[in-house]
C-alpha cells in the first residue's frame, strides 16, 4: 500500500478507512511519501527496506549521540558528589557481600585517594531503599572498580539505553519514526536526565525500569489488538468488520491469548519497586491503563458492553501477570540479604525474627523482612528534616529549585581557572532540566490533556497517565523532605508530550503547503532553541570550570543559586 503520509503527523499518520476495523485496531506506521523516494531516486522496491532500516538506524544514531554526552569525562568530578556518598558505598558492599554495610564517617576522601586500601566494614548498615538500584550501580563497580567512573558507569549505560527505548516507544506510540526519534533526541538533551545519567543515584535506575514497563505494555497492546483483529470477519471487499459476539467472548479462547509482554512489564515494575517504593504507585497506574486499553479494543471490535467484557476476560489475567510477578521480583531482589546469616553477622535486621520469636508458621527471613519494611515506611513518612535544596512538587515543572550536586571555587591557575590574582571561577554540577524543554513541556502537557479529554486520543491518555504516575503521588507529601530530581522518572513522558506538540505544529499530511511550511519552520526553530539551551548549560551539567561571570549568567532564576 502506497501512502502519501509523512513522518510528521502524530495523530493519523496513515488515516485508516473508518469501515476497516483492523486499521483502527492496529493502525499502520507513517512512511515517507512515494514522491520523496522518487526525488531521492530510490527504487520503489527498495523503499520498504529503507523504511525498515530507518526504523532502527534513526534511534541508534540518537542513542549514540546520547551515549557520547553521558560518557564524556564520566569520572569527572573525581570525587563523591551529593548522595553518591550513600549509594556508591552501599552498592560496593551489596555487590561484594549481598547487603549494605555501615561505613565510617568522613571516609569518602580515603575512597577517592586509595579505594583498594579501604576495607569493607563488617557491621551491617541500615538503609531505607530496596537493593535493586544498588545491585545495578555495583555491577559497574565490579567491572571498573570502586571509583567515580565505576559507580557512575551503569547509570550512564541505562541513561543511554533509555534514549534508545524512548525513540522506539515514541515510534510505536505515534506510528512515526521521525516523532519517535525526536522524543529520544529531546531526552538526550535534557539536563536533568544527563546529570542523573552521570551520577550514582537510584532515580535514574527507577526511571529506566518504569520506561521499560511502559514500552512492554505498548507492545502488548498492539499484539493483543492484532489477535483480536485477526479473529474478526472480513467482507468481500477485504475489509475487517466488527462482530459483537467475537468482541465479547473471543474465539481465541477465554483470554486474549498468551501475553508475554505483560509479564515483561511485571518484571520491570518489580525491578522499579525494588529500586524505590515509588514503583508500586506506577504499578497501580499502569495496571489500570492496560485494562482500559483492552476495553477500548473490545469496543472498537464491536462489543456491546466493552467494560463488562474487559472485567470478565481481561482484568484477572492482567492482575496475575503484573502484580504477583512484580511482588515476586521485589522479594527476590532481597536475595543477598535473605541468604545472609541470621546470627547477627548478616544484613541489618536479618536476625530480628530469631531474637523476637517471629511467627512460627512463617520463615524467619520473611518476618524479619516485614519488620524491616515497616521500619523503613515509618522513616519515609516521618522524614521532615529541612534541606537546602528541598522543593515543593508544584515548582518542579517550572524548575523552581534545582539541586546542586557539586560546587567548588577553583583557585586561580588550577582546574582551568585563569592564573591571575583577580580571577574568580566556579565549578558546579547542577541537576537542572533544560529550561526551554521543560517550559515547553508545560504547554505540551496542556495540549496532551486537551487532546485526551476532547479528542479521546489514547496516545495523549497514555502520556498523561505516565506523567501522573511519576508526579502526582508527591503532592501527598507536602510536609516531607522531597527534591526536584525525583522528577527524572517522568522526564521521558514530557519529551513524548513535546514531540506530540511538535507533530501538531507540523500539521496533518493533507494541509496546505503554506501551512506545512510555516509549521515546519516553527517546529524546527523550537527544537533548535532547545538544543542550543542544552549546549549553553552544558558546563554546569558536567562540572566544567567557568569564570564567575559566566556562571552567574546561567543562574536565570534566583532560586537556582
Amino acid at each position: 500500500m502506497t501512502s502519501t503520509a509523512t513522518l510528521t503527523e502524530p495523530h493519523a499518520p496513515n488515516p485508516p478507512h473508518r469501515d476497516d476495523v483492523r486499521a483502527r485496531l492496529v493502525p499502520p506506521y507513517a512512511r515517507p511519501s512515494a514522491q520523496l523516494w522518487l526525488a531521492l531516486k530510490v527504487p520503489q522496491e527498495a523503499a520498504g527496506t529503507v523504511n525498515r532500516v530507518l526504523a532502527w538506524a534513526g534511534p541508534l544514531l540518537v542513542a549514540l549521540v546520547a551515549g557520547l554526552l553521558r560518557f564524556w569525562h564520566l569520572g569527572s568530578p573525581k570525587t563523591v558528589i551529593f548522595d553518591e556518598t550513600y549509594y556508591a558505598k552501599d552498592a560496593w558492599a551489596t555487590i561484594r557481600q549481598g547487603y549494605e554495610a555501615s561505613w565510617p564517617k568522613d571516609i569518602d576522601k580515603s575512597i577517592i585517594a586509595n579505594p583498594d586500601g579501604v576495607p569493607l566494614p563488617l557491621e551491617p548498615g541500615y538503609v531505607v531503599h530496596p537493593p535493586v538500584g544498588k545491585w545495578v550501580i555495583g555491577l559497574g563497580e565490579w567491572m571498573f572498580g570502586f571509583d567515580p567512573f565505576g559507580w557512575r558507569f551503569m547509570t550512564a549505560v541505562l541513561g543511554t539505553l533509555s534514549v534508545l527505548m524512548l525513540c522506539r516507544i515514541g515510534r510505536r506510540l505515534f506510528r512515526s519514526t521521525f516523532l519517535g526519534c525526536l522524543a529520544g533526541l529531546l531526552l538526550a538533551v535534557d539536563g536533568l536526565h544527563l546529570v542523573m545519567s552521570r551520577t550514582a543515584l537510584l532515580d535514574l535506575v527507577l526511571m529506566f525500569f518504569v520506561l521499560g514497563a511502559f514500552g512492554a505494555l505498548l507492545i502488548d497492546r498492539d499484539a493483543a489488538r492484532a489477535r483480536l483483529a485477526a479473529a474478526l470477519p472480513v467482507d468481500e471487499e477485504g475489509r475487517t468488520r466488527p462482530d459483537a459476539a467475537i468482541a465479547e467472548t473471543l474465539r481465541l479462547g477465554y483470554f486474549l491469548g498468551w501475553r508475554p509482554w505483560r509479564l515483561v512489564a511485571g518484571v520491570c515494575l518489580g525491578l522499579a519497586f525494588g529500586t524505590k517504593w515509588n514503583g508500586l504507585v506506577v504499578l497501580a497506574f499502569f495496571g489500570i491503563l492496560t485494562v482500559l486499553w483492552d476495553a477500548s479494543a473490545r469496543r472498537v471490535a464491536g462489543a456491546g458492553t466493552p467494560y463488562a467484557a474487559m472485567l470478565r476476560r481481561d482484568a484477572l489475567p492482567a492482575f496475575l501477570s503484573t502484580v504477583p510477578v512484580a511482588l515476586g521480583v521485589y522479594v527476590a531482589s532481597w536475595a543477598g540479604w535473605i541468604l545472609s546469616p541470621d546470627n547477627g553477622k548478616g544484613g541489618y535486621f536479618r536476625d530480628w525474627s530469631a531474637k523476637q520469636g517471629g511467627v512460627s508458621w512463617l520463615p524467619d527471613w520473611l518476618t524479619s523482612l516485614w519488620h524491616y519494611e515497616v521500619e523503613v515506611y515509618n522513616f519515609h513518612v516521618g522524614l521532615t528534616d529541612g534541606h537546602t535544596y528541598e522543593s515543593n512538587p508544584w515548582s518542579w515543572l517550572v524548575l523552581g529549585r534545582p539541586v546542586s550536586y557539586f560546587y567548588e571555587s577553583p583557585d586561580p591557575g588550577t582546574a582551568g581557572c585563569p592564573a591571575t590574582e583577580t580571577a574568580k571561577c566556579a565549578r558546579e554540577v547542577l541537576a537542572l532540566g533544560t529550561p526551554l524543554l521543560w517550559w515547553t513541556a508545560c504547554f505540551a502537557l496542556l495540549y496532551v490533556l486537551w487532546r485526551w479529554a476532547f479528542r479521546r486520543d489514547w496516545r495523549a491518555g497514555a502520556i498523561a497517565c505516565a506523567v501522573a504516575a511519576g508526579y502526582l503521588p508527591w503532592f501527598n507529601y507536602q510536609e516531607r523532605t522531597i527534591f526536584y530530581f525525583y522528577a527524572v522518572v517522568f522526564v521521558p513522558y514530557l519529551c513524548l508530550a513535546v514531540a506530540m506538540l511538535v507533530g501538531a505544529l507540523l500539521g496533518p499530511a493533507g494541509s496546505s503547503e503554506r501551512r506545512r511550511t510555516l509549521g515546519a519552520i516553527g517546529a524546527g526553530v523550537l527544537v533548535l532553541l532547545i538544543i542550543w539551551n542544552f549546549v549553553y548549560f552544558w558546563p554546569i551539567y558536567t562540572g566544567e570550570t567557568l569564570p564567575m561571570e559566566s556562571w552567574r549568567n546561567r543562574m536565570w532564576l534566583d532560586t537556582w543559586v
